[in-house]
């Protein structure tokens, strides 16, 4: 949510921040609603002071034995014109809020210029793209042909965009979730394990901007639930309505949980395979800082995501997304692609955002300074580490071996009872 006052005194940079998203000036429109809301209220106001001072004027007059008709049909008159000055104050306030609610985050300066995916500027590459002796398989094939990955059975149990994974791919998934976490609550790491709701309530997903605008993105139960699209829903959350202290922040929460998306904006988009689907697992990443440390927060955030990457031996890309390209909520965003041999192509895996006081002004959380009075907006910051399917996905195509066999990278082997080889489609036979 934007502060009014910030487009009141700097109408030129909000213009200047929406023209960044691709959006036209509403700096005019905005301040013009708001100067007849506080038109309104100021009326309201002078109503409210007329009417004690009548009054007391008529209890004055009363006391005195005087009459005081006029003075109190004056106050009826008064009364008249109160409710209707709070009615139009009412009515202006909600339409600027619905204005406002619906608006995305203004982009950092840094951030660059550009409309889609074309703007967005690579920052670093890790990694070598293994040369394969044959050519490489997509982990749809790879998954079908062991029986392991198996999209038939879930479309009967579920629909499309569903699949179900046995065995060795099974474990693989809950082994890789556990290395991710292992990672990110080590002391280096620093993050707390929360297990957060699943289901969360209107005003949680308003929190972080999923409504109004994202609504139909969103599966919703018949007594009033919405099933969380990212652990980033109920971890931000946490701090919801709270006055934090500074001496306490930054705060770091991981969690690992199924996610859950209706994909209403992706009708036709990465149809084949565990690219996108409805449900999926993922690990995430969400920190509660003060403006001073969230640039640098974003930066370790993003820092952690590639760790795990560079422990499984994945090689991968950083990106940073221009105006055009990110998420509503954030003010800059780095996203890490992993190379997928079977796609020929860098496809994403995580996504860091620092979001600035956006959520924080939804969700009423402030944290008091050490220095100074009152308190201040916390920032917040998520981000993937990782989208667990996808990588699940690039373990496959990267380290796939021509039997259809797949060597199981170093550091998953413990979590997978040192099994070095998951078997190709031969030992299924």
């Amino acid at each position: 949510m934007h502060d009014i006052r910030f487009i009141r005194e700097d109408p030129a940079a909000f213009d200047a921040g929406l023209k960044k998203r691709n959006l036209v000036p509403l700096a005019a429109e905005l301040l013009e609603i708001d100067k007849r809301r506080r038109a309104a209220i100021s009326e309201s106001e002078g109503a409210q002071a007329k009417r004690k001072a009548l009054s007391r004027q008529i209890g004055m007059a009363k006391g005195k034995g005087e009459p005081a008709e006029a003075l109190m049909a004056e106050v009826a008159a008064l009364e008249e014109n109160l409710k209707k000055g709070e009615a139009l104050a009412a009515e202006l306030d909600a339409e600027l809020v619905r204005r406002l609610e619906v608006l995305p985050n203004l982009p950092f300066d840094e951030v660059p210029e550009g409309t889609d995916e074309t703007g967005n500027v690579e920052i670093r590459r890790v990694g070598s793209q293994r040369n394969f002796s044959f050519t490489p398989k997509d982990h749809v094939a790879l998954g079908e042909a062991t029986g392991e990955m198996d999209f038939a059975t879930a479309a009967k149990i579920s629909g499309s965009r569903f699949v179900v994974l046995r065995k060795h791919l099974a474990r693989m998934e809950r082994a890789i979730a556990q290395l991710m976490l292992d990672l990110h609550t080590s002391e280096e790491g620093g993050y707390t394990e929360i297990n957060p709701p699943l289901l969360v309530r209107d005003d949680a997903a308003y929190g972080v901007g999923q409504l109004p605008r994202f609504a139909e993105d969103m599966f919703h139960t018949d007594n009033g639930y919405w099933l969380i699209p990212t652990a980033e829903l109920p971890l931000t959350n946490l701090v919801r309505e709270s006055v934090l202290e500074e001496k306490d922040l930054p705060l770091r929460f991981t969690a690992f949980t199924p996610c859950f998306r209706s994909e209403a904006g992706a009708a036709g988009k990465d149809t084949r395979g565990m690219i996108r689907q409805h449900q999926f697992p993922k690990v995430e990443l969400v920190s509660i800082a003060t403006p001073e440390q969230s640039a640098a927060e974003h930066e370790r955030m993003t820092g952690r995501a590639e760790e795990v990457l560079r422990n499984l031996g994945l090689p991968f890309r950083t990106i940073v997304l221009c105006g055009g390209d990110m998420g509503p909520a954030a003010r800059k965003t780095f996203d890490i692609e992993v190379w997928l041999p079977g796609q020929n192509a860098y496809r994403e895996i995580s996504s860091c955002s620092n979001c600035g006081e956006f959520q924080a002004r939804r969700m009423a959380a402030r944290y008091r300074p050490k220095e100074g009075k009152g308190t201040r907006f916390v920032h917040t910051l998520n981000g993937s580490a990782l989208a667990v399917g996808r990588t699940l996905i690039a373990i496959l195509e990267n380290y796939q071996n021509e039997d259809g066999s797949v060597t199981v990278p170093e550091a998953l082997r413990p979590y997978m009872g040192g099994l070095a080889v998951i078997p190709g489609p031969a030992a299924h036979k």
